[in-house]
């Protein structure tokens, strides 16, 4: 077994090949058009992704199924871009019917990535890493191992710059809170394996450098 067993869909022998076709420079500029609409958001797909990577370095050292995983995670958000800007930009508690509209992101980004046919990988971490460990997520409602493990890594790197970073509604969150909030996650919001290696990397952050 090999680092690029890290998911049976993603890595492969001509990962270089196909990575050559959407840098990782033009991906950043979608970002910056997606993280324009809400300047809270400003470097949130940037950190999730260097957070997946590190998350993900706990298994995994081959350089290309990392580089992959940052990339799959860059794009997690892009289905943003097509939602209206009052929805994103709203300070307090989303309706039920935003909160509906917010939620249909993961569809859009599929829609969006399906585009891209020589990495039909990213589509993944789009759809799906809102996905939750007890099912109990969305779009689809899958659960536990059902959830590509590239999806379920960003769920929580995506959790935890949510959390530690300055929001409309709230300032960034204390670093033993965040933990706590990880910690309860654990089994039910976020996989077992990859939720406890955000703890480890938690617990390594001494001084809290991983925040906006």
């Amino acid at each position: 077994i090999t680092d690029c067993d890290w998911s049976s869909d993603v890595c492969s022998s001509d990962l270089t090949e196909k990575n050559n076709t959407l840098t990782t420079d033009m991906m950043k500029a979608l970002v910056k058009t997606i993280e324009a609409k809400d300047p809270y958001t400003n470097g949130h797909s940037i950190r999730v992704a260097e957070y997946s990577k590190l998350i993900a370095s706990k298994v995994y050292t081959d350089p290309m199924a990392l580089h992959k995983i940052y990339n799959i995670a860059l794009l997690h958000d892009i289905g943003k871009i097509g939602i209206p800007d009052i929805i994103i930009n709203k300070p307090g508690k989303l309706t039920d019917d935003e909160y509906h509209t917010i939620k249909e992101h993961t569809l859009m980004g599929e829609k969006i990535l399906s585009e891209i046919t020589s990495v039909p990988e990213l589509i993944n971490g789009a759809k799906y890493h809102h996905e939750r460990y007890d099912g109990k997520g969305y779009p689809c409602g899958i659960k536990g191992d059902q959830i590509p493990e590239i999806a379920a890594i960003i769920a929580v790197a995506d959790a935890y710059d949510a959390m530690t970073s300055n929001r409309s509604y709230r300032s960034i969150l204390p670093q033993e809170t965040v933990r706590e909030e990880i910690e309860k996650g654990i089994g039910t919001q976020f996989h077992p394996k990859w939720g406890k290696f955000m703890l480890e990397l938690i617990d390594e952050d001494t001084s809290f450098q991983f925040h906006q």
